[in-house]
């Protein structure tokens, strides 16, 4: 009997060392875990005042050198976070006018990027997009989503002019806002519309930059809830 205690003691003993050396694990991934946490940054423009340009927003050039476009931060009871939009307005613009903003301080190689977007009008172009990895505002990655075309297409942007990478049909309601979401990692690629994974590949043209928003010639769009996480 008392063999048999010795072992259940033994047994216990064994047991309680290798649960408390498991809980220390434990407690030692989370520390790792939260010290590697990746960097948010969250843009929904309600504390930007009306009719000016969010702060750390650069407006791109157009080719003939004029301004890209009127973007401002417009109050509307169509914001899916009320009461600010960051807006596009210019209605007007040649075939190749790409309109865009740049965001500073979002330099980023690996990230998850995201935006809501509410196609307003244009007759020529319709919709907007995500920029990502930008150089400046002539080099670029860019996703956009256009209504009038009912697709979703990829694209790098090289020296101001586009090269698609993969294009995606898909049937876009001008009635609603959008979700438009890029996630990269190295060359890794992938895209969502509306919650629908659309892209896997694999780019090397840019190793990292900036993240925007962009445009193209008359089309009006709302942007919403700008959503940065930058990979540890």
């Amino acid at each position: 009997m008392a063999l048999s205690v010795h072992k259940h003691g033994a047994s216990l003993l064994s047991l309680s060392v290798g649960v408390w050396c498991v809980c220390v694990l434990v407690l030692l991934l989370g520390h790792t875990s939260l010290s590697a946490a990746s960097e948010v940054q969250v843009w929904n423009f309600d504390q930007d005042d009306p009719s000016t340009i969010p702060a750390g927003f650069h407006i791109g050039t157009l080719f003939d050198g004029r301004v890209a476009g009127d973007w401002q931060v417009t109050v509307t009871d169509k914001a899916i976070s009320p009461p600010h939009v960051l807006a596009q307005l210019h209605g007007k613009g040649a075939e190749h006018a790409y309109k865009l903003v740049l965001v500073q301080s979002t330099e980023a190689a690996d990230m998850d990027l995201s935006v809501k977007l509410l196609p307003i009008a244009g007759k020529a172009d319709m919709g907007g997009g995500l920029i990502w990895r930008a150089a400046d505002d002539r080099n670029y990655y860019l996703v956009r989503a256009n209504p009038l075309e009912q697709n979703v297409r990829i694209y790098r942007v090289v020296d101001g002019v586009r090269h698609m990478i993969k294009n995606f049909d898909h049937v876009i309601d001008i009635r609603q806002w959008h979700h438009l979401r890029v996630q990269m990692r190295g060359c890794d690629v992938h895209v969502w519309f509306d919650e629908q994974s659309v892209f896997t590949l694999c780019d090397r043209t840019f190793a990292k930059g900036r993240v925007g928003l962009w445009t193209k010639s008359d089309a009006v769009t709302y942007f919403d809830d700008l959503r940065l996480e930058r990979a540890p």
